[in-house]
């Protein structure tokens, strides 16, 4: 069980964040200006776009290349496919890893290469495999690093990967927080391609709105009115299952997945609605004594019976909630709306899956958490969601229970 009383204890909470968790998350905000601004004064300028890429490929370790696939996939249009290079290797750490080329790019698509130390070495080997096949390649990676200078012998786009000043990089390689200087500069090429909205005017409101949810989420925000804490108090134990509606919800249930377990080791499962319905039914439905107990059995030992996993559902989406973003409601949820639905492309009106997603979780009394994002463009609602998830993960992880 996690210490609730440590989660309003900002100084407690200091003392635990050994690796600078939480320091990295306040300082997101400012990592995204430093990364706009420097994407603004490099050669991006000067690009002259003509036409779109057949494919938008991103190659980079976790957790920048993973949370950069997932961005563009919500935010680009459906012409474009956007495609993750899954990394192959005898370890998982980046200088040990490998990035095989499909078989199928050529010179119509675009390759993303994310280098947070810029000297990975199948990172440079991935750049001259699609350089020689004449796909077009760009770079974020720090300016002196050999990937850098690789790109500049072949005439390549360097997007410089920088870090605000006097900020020290959280000591823990999936912390998320530093991941914004590298996703940033990709954003913005990507918005000078028209692929989607991530200009230097929505920067500075992404940079906003990710200041605005640290003083929400932080430490020094009491537990009752900290959404990021209270979701941190409610999953503990627990199972947590990550339901999305709609591109946004499913890129920040993906990235939460990811990050709670590599920092709490909280095995989350994230399913989009309506698929969740059916995927996760089942976990909703198990016999929630425990596998193989017998409610007849009067006389069987209960007092060795191993305490079962229950679930809880996270639903992320993007419907205004009528309580504000995170509020509780019945069943814990935050009173949303059904929602009017979706239209799909010959104008028929989808209904939304909300309602059957509340329904069978009431029916079998599975509490729900809600976050709907505060309003703005795609790219900053899905930022305070994916921020709010960051703090709930940090947050597990600190607590004795889950302390790395």
């Amino acid at each position: 069980m996690i210490d609730e009383s440590m989660l309003d204890a900002p100084d407690a909470l200091a003392r635990a964040d050994l690796r600078g968790l939480l320091r990295t998350l306040a300082g997101a905000g400012a990592r995204v200006r430093v990364a706009a601004r420097a994407a603004e004064e490099s050669d991006l300028h000067r690009l002259t776009p003509q036409g779109s890429p057949g494919t938008v490929l991103v190659a980079g370790p976790a957790p920048a290349g993973p949370l950069l696939a997932r961005t563009l996939n919500a935010l680009v249009e459906p012409a474009v496919r956007v495609h993750r290079v899954e990394p192959v290797g005898p370890l998982a750490d980046p200088g040990a890893l490998r990035w095989p080329m499909p078989e199928w790019v050529g010179p119509m698509d675009l390759l993303l290469i994310l280098g947070p130390d810029g000297s990975e070495p199948g990172l440079g080997e991935l750049f001259e495999r699609a350089w020689r096949r004449g796909c077009a390649v760009a770079v974020v990676a720090p300016e002196r690093s050999s990937l850098s200078g690789l790109a500049a012998r072949r005439s390549s786009l360097r997007l410089p990967l920088v870090h605000p000043d006097r900020e020290e990089a959280g000591d823990h390689p999936a912390a998320p927080g530093p991941a914004w200087s590298a996703v940033v500069p990709a954003l913005m090429l990507a918005d000078r391609l028209g692929l989607c909205g991530a200009g230097p005017a929505i920067q500075a409101a992404v940079a906003d709105r990710l200041d605005a949810v640290a003083g929400l989420c932080g430490p020094a925000s009491a537990y009752d009115r900290n959404p990021a804490k209270a979701l941190a108090g409610e999953l503990d134990g627990v199972l947590p299952l990550l339901w999305s509606r709609g591109p946004l919800g499913r890129a920040a249930a993906g990235h939460a997945a990811d990050l709670m377990a590599a920092l709490p080791g909280v095995p989350a499962l994230a399913a989009p609605l309506p698929e969740a319905l059916a995927a996760h039914g089942p976990l909703l439905a198990a016999d929630r004594r425990g596998p193989g107990a017998d409610p007849d059995d009067f006389f069987r030992d209960r007092v060795d019976e191993p305490r079962p996993l229950l679930p809880r559902i996270v639903l992320l989406h993007e419907e205004p909630a009528a309580d504000g973003p995170g509020a509780s409601g019945p069943n814990g949820g935050n009173g949303a709306g059904s929602g009017p639905g979706e239209e799909d492309s010959d104008g028929t009106v989808i209904p939304s899956p909300l309602p059957a997603a509340r329904t069978l979780a009431g029916e079998y009394g599975v509490p729900i958490t809600e976050f709907a994002p505060e309003p703005g463009e795609p790219l900053t609602r899905l930022v305070d969601l994916v921020t709010r998830l960051d703090f709930t993960a940090v947050y597990l992880a600190l607590t004795p229970a889950g302390r790395p």
